[in-house]
């Protein structure tokens, strides 16, 4: 039966446990003060873990670009494989180990090692008492009082509730849920261009027109064997359907270029042969988006001791399996609901169809050694635990960051939108994938941005800051300003806020407003290793 519980008090709440939330609940507890965090599933990491993203990162992540804090995060995840796998004499001695040497990232690796680092991160705060973790945590009403928020109420997997209070509250969940529960001002889709003349932006608004999903899932690939699954109920539909601005059928190895939207053909071979420390990844050189297998492969057989895999480790996130037909965020529960089904239908139809009727380059069909891997994502069904949400609700902010700030082709390669308080830094394309209001990919040059407290700022409310994807930034610079490094940088600053408001007895508002006041509070992340401004670098 139903119960509640009493109630849980902390200094922070972060609310929702993605890179974003953990690096928040961290600079919380950094600074000695007590924190609750919550996740929805069971694994910490959001993008990183429970929804299987290799690292989204900028060509100068390994000389500077991110926090000492999110650097660490990277670090202890190469000295996981150096630790617990027979990686080669090489390998162990390549600084820069590329665990999966895939070629979208510089660090692409298993989620369950984000995981164990990030656990390890937190776990002296929770031996100390200083961290409250609540996993299977969903949060379903928050109270206001003006403009404070007074409460977060989450239900928990037991079927009762949890009534959370702090001081701070932070929204850390992947679509921004309590800008809605707590009626506090936001923006959902996208802008219209007259709000803040965006290039790219539509004539109209259109709250419903938001990015689309994927569930991600892993496969490694066994020659003779047979692991061919039970064709998905909707397969029938993704395997005809062809969207009226693709280059044909959805499945297909034929696809547009994000950038230049011309047709091209993708190649699909699993475990091609080649040394995996010969595999380079910089995207500002080559998208390397081209040979599939090797775009997003998590693990390298070849950087191991012989014999100790039959297989490298292959994370589908490509074109294939975007789910762009409805929306979730913004409509009813009966409506979202039907949106992530349809998602993982149409990633299990993606597999089905490598597995009995992708094109061979031998002339045949089908890999039906391919073995969906649940025991890598950690589920039931092999899909990933959570969907990749690529975009959220956004807070009214005191500052929006818009388009013309980071468009190379506005501000010019060599530009920079330069802020008073900025509290961060991050580099990453513009980069767009098609949307539930039929938009192709916009995929923009952008040039290495600054984080302005004033993004974190609510116009209104208190004590309620953003801690993610939520932040205010548009439909448009969303898009740059959504990757791995910069939610974390986005979480670590919104908890140092918190902490730095509590012992002044100040407000953000104050803080972000006042240059006497803001600067103890830039020089506190700057402590912490916290870059604000970059060096001479150019766009990509």
């Amino acid at each position: 039966m139903p119960h509640q519980f009493p109630s849980l008090d902390a200094d922070v709440l972060v609310i929702g446990g993605g890179l974003g939330g953990v690096a928040a609940a961290l600079a919380v507890c950094r600074g000695g003060r007590r924190a609750i965090l919550t996740e929805e599933t069971d694994w910490l990491g959001g993008q990183l873990t429970s929804q299987a993203v290799p690292p989204d990162e900028h060509p100068w992540v390994e000389q500077f670009g991110v926090t000492a804090s999110y650097r660490a995060v990277r670090d202890g995840i190469r000295d996981y494989y150096r630790r617990a796998y027979p990686l080669r004499p090489e390998a162990v001695a390549d600084p820069w180990l590329n665990p999966g040497a895939g070629r979208v990232s510089k660090l692409c690796h298993e989620p369950r090692a984000a995981v164990a680092v990030l656990e390890q991160l937190l776990a002296p705060y929770r031996a100390a008492g200083l961290l409250t973790v609540l996993t299977g945590a969903v949060p379903v009403a928050v109270q206001m009082d003006g403009p404070r928020c007074t409460g977060v109420t989450i239900a928990e997997g037991a079927g009762g509730t949890i009534q959370l209070t702090g001081g701070y509250v932070l929204d850390a969940t992947e679509t921004g849920d309590l800008l809605e529960l707590g009626d506090v001002e936001h923006v959902i889709g996208a802008e219209s261009r007259a709000e803040h003349d965006e290039p790219h932006a539509p004539e109209e608004a259109a709250p419903l027109n938001q990015q689309g999903i994927t569930f991600c899932f892993a496969v490694s690939h066994h020659e003779g064997e047979d692991h061919t699954i039970q064709r998905p109920e909707m397969y029938d539909f993704w395997r005809a359907y062809a969207p009226e601005f693709w280059t044909g059928p959805l499945l297909s190895l034929n696809a547009p270029d994000p950038r230049t939207l011309e047709a091209g053909d993708r190649n699909f071979v699993p475990n091609p042969d080649g040394d995996p420390l010969d595999v380079g990844a910089d995207q500002s050189a080559d998208a390397g988006d081209k040979e599939l297998w090797g775009f997003r492969r998590i693990l390298a057989r070849g950087l191991h001791a012989d014999g100790t895999f039959d297989s490298d480790i292959c994370l589908v996130n490509w074109p294939l399996n975007d789910y762009w037909l409805t929306p979730i965020v913004g409509v009813d529960e009966s409506t979202r609901r039907r949106a992530l089904h349809e998602a993982k239908q149409l990633s299990l139809s993606v597999l089905y169809w490598l597995q009995t009727e992708v094109p061979r380059p031998d002339g045949g069909r089908g890999y039906p050694g391919l073995r969906i891997r649940p025991d890598v994502t950690g589920t039931h069904d092999g899909l990933a635990k959570a969907p990749y949400v690529r975009e959220a609700r956004r807070i009214r902010a005191v500052t929006t960051v818009v388009e013309q700030d980071v468009a190379a082709d506005v501000i010019g390669t060599d530009g920079r939108t330069r802020y008073a308080d900025s509290v961060g830094i991050g580099s990453y394309r513009i980069d767009l994938h098609p949307s539930t209001g039929g938009d192709h990919y916009i995929d923009v040059p952008s040039v290495p941005f600054e984080i302005p407290l004033g993004a974190l700022v609510p116009v209104r409310v208190d004590n309620l800051l953003p801690a993610g994807k939520n932040i205010g930034t548009t439909h448009i610079t969303n898009g740059c300003y959504r990757l791995h490094p910069v939610e974390w940088n986005i979480g670590e600053v919104a908890g140092e806020l918190a902490v730095h408001c509590l012992e002044q007895e100040l407000h953000p508002r104050d803080v972000q407003a006042d240059p006497e006041l803001f600067a103890p509070f830039a020089r506190r992340l700057e402590s912490h290793g916290v870059e604000r401004h970059w060096p001479e670098v150019r766009s990509y």
